[in-house]
């Protein structure tokens, strides 16, 4: 495998990390056997699930994991250690480490595993920052993207926007892929749709539109040998919109000149219902006389719903007036305009006529929640449990190496997620379980599932990635599983929470280990 990122290599840390590699290298403990969670303890914009992603970037990562040469003589003008644990690090690569993961686009949930990490204690340690960077804010993308899908609706085409707004080079492309995988239909961002294999779409601004002020800016006025323009004009001067703005007019015939088969104007630069979908409407009949199908407007202020039912009755309109042998009221309307989550859910209440959706700022950095949180927890050293404690219970960590499945009922949609230690044999549908809470002795319930899915699968072994990462599969599987849940829990707006439960032998392991790591008050 190829880095794509020529800063994704072992450096890609924080120093503390190496710090404790010399510390555990210092007292010999760095081959002694490990295991590490990684996980969130929220879902993200107040919901009730994140998507993963990330993982074909991690297994770019741990294939190449190595210290250079030149960064052991950095890290030597950094920090005073022995030379024996620099040797160290120059041997160092990911040979000896096994990770199980949940496959790319999963729909996971707080506590559950999303990797796991075995391996010597001192390059699992190594592995904790870069790893929850690569994944981050991906899965926190992806899950923007699939939230952003659900309030659009299945059928709406969702392009990303937000190449100028992104946070830098590598949050741009990040962004773009995991919006597509996400649930959009494409990306503005060329380089991405480059490297990714991913639809690109565009098409004018309104600078271009200024750039033209008449006529006398139009170099060719002629489309297939026929004066496009006076043509244009003819349709103008029969619909009676002779008032409406020439500058706008000769930008749209020169676009249409240039894009026969794909014409989609900006219409908003002047007045979109007084100039812009008029002069649309003009150029786009000439087009039709020459066999061309224009494609439709783009709307980018203003009111978007009234102003694309507007627009849809004005094409509709042409369709009364006019026999076409073209469907006009059938052009796509698209909207940008700072769109986000919220907007799009007050867009469908108001009936909007909009076909498709730029999204740039809201999407690419996630403003309505900048970061997910996803930690890197020590579970198992030597082939026994620990545990992290907290006042904040939530912050407990939940001990011992472990896998996770998915019940599911007979009705198809997942029950909850289910974790037990790894070496306990899988469970099996048809049989009874009972599910406790991680922390809370008061919830309980016996589950009996009807299909049982395991959660964690290999990913990487021996040196050798055993998961390959599929582009389209992956992207079924965000809307397959969100599917598989209940409509309470995929609402946007206080959706019900998914449960996640550990097995009976998983609690008390957690109580046990929780009652001897914490300190006796006493009190006199």
């Amino acid at each position: 495998m190829e880095v794509q990122n020529q800063f994704v290599t072992a450096l890609l840390t924080d120093f503390y990390q190496v710090s404790m590699a010399y510390a555990y290298w210092k007292h010999g403990r760095h081959n002694e056997p490990c295991v590490f969670d990684m996980f969130f303890r929220k879902n993200p914009f107040g919901g009730s699930f994140t998507v993963f992603a990330g993982l074909s970037t991690v297994l770019d990562y741990v294939s190449n994991f190595c210290f250079t040469d030149s960064d052991i003589e950095f890290l030597k003008t950094r920090m005073n250690a022995e030379e024996g644990f620099f040797q160290y690090l120059r041997e160092l690569n990911c040979d000896s480490v096994t990770i199980y993961g949940v496959k790319e686009g999963s729909v996971v949930f707080p506590k559950v595993p999303i990797l796991r990490i075995e391996g010597p204690l001192g390059i699992c340690q190594l592995l904790e920052t870069t790893l929850l960077n690569l994944t981050n804010f991906a899965s926190l993308i992806t899950t923007n993207a699939a939230r952003m899908r659900l309030a659009a609706g299945p059928d709406k085409l969702l392009l990303e926007f937000g190449l100028r707004r992104a946070q830098g080079p590598d949050g741009a492309m990040t962004a773009s892929k995991c919006a597509v995988l996400g649930g959009f239909n494409g990306s503005s961002n060329c380089q991405a749709g480059k490297v990714f294999d991913i639809p690109i779409s565009g098409t004018h601004a309104h600078s271009f539109v200024c750039s033209f002020r008449g006529i006398d800016d139009l170099k060719s006025k002629e489309l297939d040998g026929v004066d496009f323009w006076a043509l244009v004009g003819k349709k103008r001067i029969s619909l009676g919109w002779t008032n409406t703005n020439e500058g706008e007019l000769a930008a749209f015939v020169a676009y249409a000149i240039a894009y026969p088969e794909g014409f989609l104007a900006l219409v908003d630069t002047y007045d979109t219902l007084e100039s812009g979908v008029p002069n649309f409407i003009c150029v786009s009949l000439a087009l039709l006389d020459l066999g061309y199908k224009p494609k439709g407007i783009r709307l980018d202020s203003g009111d978007l719903a009234y102003l694309s039912k507007e627009a849809r009755k004005m094409f509709q309109d042409v369709n009364a007036r006019i026999k076409l042998d073209f469907d006009f009221s059938n052009c796509m309307i698209v909207a940008s305009n700072d769109i986000n989550e919220k907007v799009l859910v007050s867009l469908a209440e108001q009936g909007h006529e909009i076909d498709a959706f730029g999204i740039g700022t809201n999407l690419v950095t996630c403003q309505a929640q900048p970061a997910l949180g996803m930690v890197f927890k020590l579970v198992e050293i030597k082939h026994k449990p620990c545990i992290k404690l907290s006042q904040n219970v939530e912050k407990m960590t939940i001990p011992s190496s472990k896998n996770a499945y998915r019940f599911y009922g007979s009705n198809g949609r997942a029950i909850l997620d289910f974790m037990q230690p790894s070496g306990v044999p899988p469970p099996e549908k048809g049989e009874k379980y009972l599910c406790r809470h991680p922390t809370d002795m008061s919830k309980r319930a016996y589950v009996t599932p009807s299909r049982v899915v395991p959660l964690l699968h290999t990913i990487w072994k021996e040196g050798v990635a055993m998961e390959t990462v599929p582009w389209q599969s992956a992207k079924d599987r965000v809307l397959e599983q969100l599917g598989e849940l209940r409509e309470d829990m995929t609402r946007l707006h206080n959706p019900t929470d998914y449960k996640v439960s550990v097995s009976e032998a998983l609690f008390d392991q957690t109580q046990t280990l929780w009652l001897d790591a914490a300190p006796v008050k006493e009190i006199s």
